[in-house]
C-alpha cells in the first residue's frame, strides 16, 4: 500500500505528515506493507530541504528528515499510490489539475488529511489545514497533521487492504 502526502511546496506540512506517518506505521509493525512519501504541487521549493521550523517541529517530537528535499507530484506518483493526501482544498484542486484527476477520486483515492477524523456526529471534520509557512503557527500545523495522520493509520488499519 503507498500513502502519498502533497501540499504546496513539500517543505512543512507535507514532509511533516510524511516522517510523522512513517514513525506511526513503524510502531505500529506496518512498516513492510505500508511506503509514504510526499511531493508538492508547486515547482518553487523543488529541491530545497524541510522548511526550518517544520524540521524543528518534527525534531521536538522525536523525528528527523535530513535527507528529504521537495519534489514534485507527478502522475505516476499519484497512480501508484492508494491514497493521495492534501493537507487543504487548494491542494485536491492543484493535484486534480497536475494529473487529470477526477472529483470522483475524492474519498476513494484522493483526501483531506483531516476528512479521516471525524467529529462528534462521526461525519469528516473536511477542514483544512493551514500552512504553517504563512500562518507561522508550526505547532497548531503539528497538532492537526499529528490527528490526521493517527485516524488515516486507523482507518488504513481496519480496511482489507491492510491485513498483518
Amino acid at each position: 500500500m503507498k500513502v502519498l502526502f502533497v501540499c504546496h511546496g513539500n517543505i512543512c506540512r507535507s514532509p511533516m505528515a510524511d516522517y510523522y506517518f512513517k514513525k506511526i506505521v513503524s510502531g505500529a509493525g506496518l512498516s513492510d506493507m505500508i511506503e509514504v512519501q510526499s511531493a508538492a504541487t508547486s515547482s518553487e521549493e523543488l529541491g530545497n530541504p524541510v522548511y526550518p521550523l517544520a524540521k524543528r517541529t518534527l525534531a521536538v517530537h522525536g523525528i528527523g528528515c535530513r535527507d528529504k528535499v521537495a519534489q514534485l507530484l507527478t502522475r505516476r506518483m499519484y497512480d501508484e499510490s492508494d491514497y493521495v493526501v492534501g493537507m487543504d482544498q487548494a491542494n485536491l484542486k492543484n493535484i486534480r489539475d497536475m494529473v487529470g484527476a477526477n472529483e470522483s477520486d475524492e474519498g476513494v483515492k484522493l483526501f483531506k488529511l483531516l476528512d479521516f477524523v471525524k467529529d462528534a456526529d462521526g461525519e469528516p471534520l473536511q477542514r483544512d489545514i493551514a500552512d504553517p509557512w504563512y500562518t507561522r503557527n508550526f505547532d497548531k500545523a503539528w497538532d492537526d497533521i499529528s490527528l490526521g495522520c493517527r485516524a488515516l493509520l486507523e482507518h488504513i488499519k481496519s480496511s482489507t487492504l491492510c491485513t498483518p
